[in-house]
């Protein structure tokens, strides 16, 4: 068994010498077993990835039970908005020697203090960071390390404070230590619907790649099988040496392939997916994985090898190939494509919008089967047509006769492409219905544009309007105070009330008309759904601290209170009883909250640097955040779903172009094995264009039928997909268009490429061996 391996082993490089096809038939198989090894090492990863990530975040949870000898730390959570990011600042103060010191700092922080994350470092070294500075007070003295963050994205900082400053703010905590258990790794229903096509998507095709690349040079091989049988090699050994020819190229794309993972590895630090980045570090494949990846990636390059001798005879006279068509075998085809369609179609009689775990486990594996069923059943299509089909220009018979002898063959490379299609479609036709679902929610905006919100406890409210008084750059100031109204008694919240003057309130809401003493009651959306029975008689204020409610004056609703339509306010005030402050009469309600809102020149950021430096003495007890228009966060929605949209975009096409060298070396294959045929039939006066365009037929049926099932099992995909989601329909017929283009225009690329190898095997020195 040794000697036939290692004959096959030199009979892979030439035996002896190099030739050029065993050479290029090496580089190929090497060339696509590393790519699908490249992207399975990562892969293998991110199980350990998730458990470190897991770790870091149970060693920072705050474990609150206090613990003999331990002075407790004072901490508490406040969020800094700056554009679309939230910076999450810890504000700690030690009460003695033996205060818990967080994790990724050496020390605590002393008041004034600030340590930082890289990913703040940067914002503070960058064009934003001024407008940082004016809104996170403090001096910055280090940098948290990689202990202390969940990501390497995190925008996370600490600040040093005071005992006596900090004991006074509501909702501190009193920490005795750091860590608690983890999750481990889970994946949801969500994120498994959008990895399953993805990765299917992604996969197949480089898996049929590597499957085309280890067959490819077939005749040649076969031909010194033969040969081999003449010198008394039995069938058996026939089979070990064919496998010994291909595990040459997979051994060597497992070692180019691992090479490669460690080279990139590096740069996945450099990778910002989505406002995520990782530890690249963290990227270590599990040993169990990286065995499977070692034994079922060549095993694959050399399975197709031996699967390949299946339909031929190789005998001590020739090679002798089966003729006559055997029947597929279809059952198991038509069970992938029946699960997965089966799977898909029980999701439609669920209710719309059910976010069940159960629902999105269907629709993953549906969808995944789904792909691989359209691409097992593309050679069965491919034949079906051609079967039937008769006449034509000279160039058409040409291909369709020889689709009819062995379409299959060309089939399977195209499936690939198939699954890369359809996976787009249906990826890319969910984006767009996602940004398309976002448009349509952010519908009003009030007519004098709110650039910033300041948000503080009705303790910090006199001190907040003292300081926003006079600010230059700031107007348009209004003040609005939210409570609780209910039935006295009650153990639900009731109505959400926000009272101010009328300039306030169209803050809120478009209002009609306004006159102090009026009260509004605005609608609910699907944004914020939450509908009211409107409160009548006599109601309890009632504000809640710590989650338990304080119960408050009583009031007296109005008998006539004026309708405001949801898609008419701020998405905030949804669902709320807007009430004028003349409503009220001499009833005071204590307030859960208190929001300023502010106007002036320049964008929102502008006048957010300007209210935080104003109220920067205030630090933690007040936030200011910028108010986000409708027309900005369209943008940023657009934004983040283009960037999903472009990175898959790339990612489709690089798949696509892998199916499309698949493509071309199944062409270029099929000319060296037919060139005699060829030279005959341009012998017999056939032009070479005749032939060139016969070429072209035949990779272009294939590819064309394929689009048809990829338009139509991508479309099929999509609908219970956004059921699931609770998204409307919106195709984007430009992409499919797109996507369509590129795959004719693969098949006119690499019928130009074989042009040359054509016109060579057609000269008439091919027949000199006849």
């Amino acid at each position: 068994m040794i000697r036939d391996l290692l004959l096959g082993l030199r009979l892979a490089v030439g035996g002896g010498r190099i030739s050029g096809q065993a050479l290029l038939r090496l580089v190929m198989t090497t060339i696509g077993v590393a790519l699908v090894v490249a992207i399975l090492l990562p892969a293998a990863s991110i199980g350990g990835m998730v458990s470190e990530r897991d770790a870091r975040e149970a060693a920072n949870t705050e474990v609150l039970e206090p613990r003999p000898g331990v002075d407790p730390l004072y901490s508490y959570s406040w969020f800094t908005e700056l554009d679309d990011e939230y910076l999450g600042t810890t504000v700690v103060a030690a009460s003695g020697p033996t205060s818990p010191v967080p994790p990724g700092i050496d020390r605590i922080p002393a008041p004034g203090e600030l340590f930082v994350s890289p990913a703040v470092a940067e914002l503070l070294a960058g064009p934003k960071g001024d407008s940082l500075r004016a809104r996170v007070p403090g001096t910055v003295v280090g940098e948290i390390g990689k202990p202390g963050l969940i990501d390497a994205s995190d925008l996370r900082l600490y600040l040093g404070s005071t005992v006596d400053r900090l004991s006074r703010t509501e909702d501190v905590s009193q920490v005795s230590g750091f860590g608690g258990p983890g999750e481990g790794f889970r994946l949801d229903a969500v994120t498994a619907l959008l990895l399953a096509p993805i990765v299917v998507a992604l996969l197949l095709p480089l898996l049929i790649f590597v499957t085309t690349a280890s067959r490819m040079g077939a005749a040649q091989r076969e031909r010194r099988l033969a040969a081999l049988r003449l010198l008394g090699v039995d069938a058996r050994q026939v089979r070990r040496i064919a496998a010994a020819e291909s595990l040459l190229g997979a051994v060597a794309g497992l070692v180019v392939g691992g090479v490669l993972f460690a080279v990139l590895r590096p740069l996945i630090g450099n990778l910002d997916l989505f406002g995520t980045r990782f530890f690249p570090e963290d990227f270590v494949p599990s040993w169990p994985l990286v065995l499977a990846i070692a034994l079922v990636v060549p095993g694959l390059a050399v399975g197709a090898a031996i699967f390949g001798l299946r339909r031929t005879i190789v005998e001590p006279l020739g090679v002798v190939r089966q003729s006559r068509p055997i029947r597929r075998r279809m059952w198991w085809r038509w069970t992938i494509a029946g699960l997965g369609a089966l799977l898909m179609g029980l999701t439609l009689f669920a209710g719309e919008r059910d976010h069940s775990e159960t629902i999105g486990v269907a629709l993953s594996v549906g969808s995944a089967l789904l792909l691989i069923g359209v691409a097992v059943l593309l050679p069965w299509a491919v034949e079906k047509v051609v079967r039937g089909l008769r006449g034509g220009t000279p160039a058409l018979q040409f291909a369709v006769r020889r689709l009819q002898m062995d379409g299959g063959t060309a089939s399977r490379v195209v499936s690939g492409l198939v699954v890369v299609l359809a996976g787009t479609i249906m990826i890319q036709t969910l984006m767009a219905s996602v940004g398309a679902d976002q448009d349509d929610k952010f519908f009003w905006h009030p007519a004098e544009a709110q650039a910033a919100e300041v948000w503080t406890e009705p303790a910090h409210a006199d001190e907040v309007r003292q300081r926003l008084t006079g600010v230059p750059g700031l107007t348009g100031v209004h003040e609005v105070w939210q409570t609780n109204l209910r039935q006295p008694g009650e153990s639900s919240r009731g109505a959400w009330v926000e009272i101010g003057d009328c300039a306030a309130l169209r803050t809120r809401a478009d209002l009609p008309s306004c006159e102090d003493g009026d009260v509004f009651a605005v609608g609910s959306t699907e944004v914020s759904p939450r509908p009211r029975s409107l409160p009548t008689g006599e109601q309890q204020f009632t504000r809640y601290v710590d989650g338990e409610p304080e119960p408050g004056p009583m009031w007296t609703v109005p008998a006539q209170i004026h309708q405001v339509p949801g898609d008419r306010s701020n998405p905030g005030a949804a669902g709320n009883l807007l009430v004028t402050t003349g409503a009220l009469g001499s009833v005071r309600p204590p307030a859960d909250s208190v929001t300023f809102s502010l106007a002036g020149p320049g964008d929102g950021n502008a006048v957010v640097d300007r209210a935080s430096l104003a109220l920067s003495p205030l630090a933690w007890d007040v936030s200011v955040r910028t108010v986000v228009q409708s027309e900005a966060a369209s943008r940023h929605i657009d934004q983040r779903t283009g960037t999903f949209r472009a990175a898959l975009m790339a990612a489709s096409g690089f798949v696509l172009s892998v199916a499309a060298l698949s493509l071309l070396m199944l062409s270029i294959e099929q000319i060296v094995e037919r060139r005699r045929p060829l030279a005959a039939l341009s012998a017999s006066g056939v032009p070479l264009s005749v032939l060139a365009r016969g070429s072209l037929w035949q990779n272009a049926i294939p590819v064309l039928i394929g689009v048809g099932l990829a338009i139509a099992a991508g479309l099929g995909l999509t609908v219970p997909t956004l059921r699931y989601a609770g998204l409307p329909f919106q195709l984007d017929v430009g992409l499919i268009a797109t996507m369509a283009g590129a795959a004719v225009l693969a098949v006119l690329i690499t019928t130009a490429l074989t042009w040359p190898l054509l016109r060579q095997v057609t000269r008439l020195d091919g027949l000199r061996a006849e």
